[in-house]
């Protein structure tokens, strides 16, 4: 068969192999800054956006890289987070070498601030990667304040015009959703908004561009909610379980 012939279009798919080592070695350069690193790291940034065919690449990494201070001030908040509510947690190292929670927050963060400059497809990229490896799914578009913590994170999806504020807990299984999938719709906000101190336990489903979870509420396990939450609310789910001996061996 002659690929050629076909004059399909070349959507440079081998770069997802470059944006693993890529977004691995921006996340241990936060901590760890070495110059190979550096040099790794805007050299293969310019080659992905040449790639792509974006345009002004040396000035958006340079706009990037002016941001790490203030990505890292905000990464430390988030493993205090951790270290606070997470009982297992042992000491802050742990915490930044062990949680894949925190790793899915700092490549948030990362590919966050490209989708600030308007960087397209790399974020997303980013937010696959690391995605397949926690499973956690956060849009880099989503708006998450300071001192974020998701506890376990498997099956966490955080959709791309979500709104999170500050304190906030997440646990596993959580969705912060559309209503409707339309792409019609892309432009508009499709995804809820966490304020300040909410905890969100595991399985909850929110959906809605209108829905505000007031400050300092709980959301308990599997609820499903599409309507407004007032501050300092307590939403649940009851459901009866049934326990009962066994007789020989017979339900």
């Amino acid at each position: 068969l002659q690929w050629s012939s076909l004059h399909m279009n070349n959507y440079n798919i081998r770069l997802k192999e470059v944006i693993k080592p890529f977004t691995k070695r921006l996340f241990y350069n936060l901590f760890d800054e070495k110059e190979e690193d550096s040099i790794f790291l805007k050299n293969t940034f310019l080659d992905i956006i040449e790639q792509l065919s974006i345009a002004n690449g040396s000035k958006l990494w340079d706009d990037f890289q002016q941001e790490f201070l203030s990505i890292r001030k905000k990464l430390d908040l988030d493993a205090e987070a951790f270290l606070k509510n997470d009982p297992a947690s042992t000491c802050i190292k742990e915490i930044y070498l062990a949680y894949p929670g925190f790793y899915a927050i700092s490549i948030y963060r990362l590919s966050h601030q490209l989708h600030q400059l308007k960087v397209p497809i790399i974020p997303r990229m980013m937010s696959e990667y690391v995605h397949g490896i926690t499973g956690i799914d956060i849009h880099p578009g989503a708006t998450i304040g300071e001192s974020f913590f998701v506890d376990h994170g498997t099956g966490i999806v955080i959709g791309e015009t979500s709104i999170i504020k500050n304190n906030v807990k997440i646990y596993q299984g959580v969705t912060l959703g559309g209503l409707q999938v339309k792409k019609s719709m892309s432009s508009t906000k499709r995804h809820p908004t966490i304020e300040d101190n909410v905890t969100i336990y595991a399985n909850a489903t929110i959906l809605g561009g209108d829905i505000v979870i007031g400050a300092h509420s709980t959301i308990g396990a599997n609820v499903w909610i599409t309507q407004s939450v007032l501050e300092n609310s307590l939403v649940t789910f009851h459901t009866k379980i049934k326990i009962r001996p066994k007789r020989n061996g017979i339900h």
